[in-house]
């Protein structure tokens, strides 16, 4: 048997479909705008409705648009002639996909659809199609050619429409001005929901927890605190006010120096600048200071006092890294 170079092959069908999308970009026209303005000014929600690979399509665009703000779901054509059409209301816009325009299964269901929906959007490569001409805004999406060599299987089409779907709600998204916290109010489970949802001051130490000594305290009484609280730091407190950290950092450069430990004072050794974060910011903020900074502890705040401080070790082992 002859062998089969398989990666020519996939890299054929990622020129191809790479190609294909780009070329969408100057297919944007004055529909897309018409379809935004709908889109968000509607007071109900976006049924989506595709056939086969269509369909499979129109569920991830309806699922994204759903996850980012925008109310949607997917009914299939067939279902919604057998009872499910009863889910569309007069607030509801109506997006139907078909490569051709010309799916039976849609096209049986147009009158009602009609009769249902304040709105029926179309999203075809044939804006003369009977599909495209029951719409109120047309898109027309065209692929020169499917990744397919026998220009059968659904390819390249079925990726314009995934890429457009995803254009239309990234669109809505900053539109809206969708921030990670209205996010969060749709994704509350998993490690994604955690992310959106853990506060700084839900994983920080505090309390009897911090570890922390004053600006005269030796730096071998410095180390036991460290030693005690197990952070790899100390806070360096005078009347309230943290005025330095120690860490591991530090200690390695003083042992460097050769300074002694039982008659220095921390605060002529301490890190006098160093980073915060407040008590209500996201956990994953922190990793993102912590990892931009390649530091391992911040020292948390409210309202200009020192209320925590919370580690790299806190966020790994709250999964949020």
């Amino acid at each position: 048997m002859k062998k089969f170079n398989y990666i020519a092959s996939a890299k054929r069908t990622l020129k191809i479909e790479s190609d294909s999308i780009k070329s969408l970009m100057s297919q944007l026209d004055k529909s897309f705008d018409d379809l935004c303005n709908a889109v968000i000014t509607c007071k109900g929600k976006i049924v989506i409705m595709g056939v086969g690979k269509s369909g499979h399509i129109a569920q991830k665009i309806s699922a994204t648009l759903s996850s980012t703000g925008t109310p949607s779901i997917f009914i299939h054509p067939t279902e919604a002639a057998h009872g499910d059409m009863g889910l569309i209301n007069k607030k509801d816009i109506v997006l139907l996909i078909s490569n051709s325009g010309e799916t039976d299964e849609i096209i049986n269901i147009l009158a009602s659809l009609k009769r249902h929906t304040k709105k029926i959007v179309s999203i075809s490569g044939n804006n003369k199609s009977k599909i495209a001409k029951s719409a109120d805004i047309k898109i027309q999406l065209n692929s020169k050619k499917e990744a397919c060599p026998l220009d059968l299987a659904p390819t390249s089409s079925t990726t314009n429409a995934l890429a457009f779907g995803d254009a239309l709600a990234i669109s809505l998204l900053e539109a809206k001005g969708f921030t990670k916290n209205d996010f969060a109010h749709s994704h509350p489970a998993g490690k994604l929901g955690k992310k959106l949802i853990t506060r700084v001051e839900d994983l920080m130490h505090k309390g009897n927890s911090i570890p922390k000594v004053t600006p005269n305290t030796l730096l071998d009484k410095a180390l036991l605190e460290i030693t005690k609280k197990n952070l790899g730091i100390t806070l360096v407190i005078d009347k309230s006010k943290v005025i330095g950290i120690f860490t591991d950092g530090d200690l390695r450069r003083c042992i460097n120096k050769k300074v002694n430990i039982q008659n220095t004072q921390i605060n002529k050794v301490m890190t006098k600048t160093f980073k915060t974060i407040g008590s209500d910011a996201l956990a994953v903020d922190a990793a993102e200071i912590m990892e931009n900074n390649k530091i391992f502890t911040l020292v948390v705040m409210k309202k200009n006092k020192y209320v925590g401080v919370i580690s790299m070790h806190d966020l790994i082992e709250a999964r949020i890294l």
